[in-house]
């Protein structure tokens, strides 16, 4: 079992990892819209998925997978509202690559995010 650390995303703000990997997959932890240098990013939905995806990305980077190597997401969201905005973000990184995606509503995020995103992936 390998933890996987980047300092292109927002350090653990518990005692957790960024991510692991075992055998051949990657397992991340919830990535919210904290910048690299743990910062909340302002706006709304749309702005903090933006963010989301690429703290993302850079800890599938670190662990040698990619957004195109996910198999599985997990999406919270705190307005389910907000699900159609979300959505848009989300195809802007995923493309024609689709993952399965469970999405859940939940009544409250670390930080007061919008949004969170867990990835399984398989590291190349």
């Amino acid at each position: 079992m390998e933890r996987i650390h980047t300092n292109s995303a927002p350090a653990a703000i518990g005692p957790y990892s960024q991510g692991i990997v075992v055998n051949n997959l990657f397992f991340s932890s919830g990535q919210i819209s904290l910048t690299p240098a743990g910062d909340m990013v302002g706006g709304g939905i749309k702005e903090q998925a933006h963010q989301v995806l690429k703290n993302l990305s850079a800890v599938l980077e670190a662990a040698g997978a990619s957004l195109e190597t996910v198999v599985k997401t997990t999406v919270f969201i705190k307005n389910m509202d907000e699900f159609a905005k979300l959505n848009e973000v989300y195809a802007e990184y995923f493309g024609s690559h689709k993952p399965a995606r469970s999405t859940v509503e939940v009544s409250g995020l670390p930080n007061g995010a919008l949004v969170e995103i867990e990835a399984v992936a398989l590291v190349k």
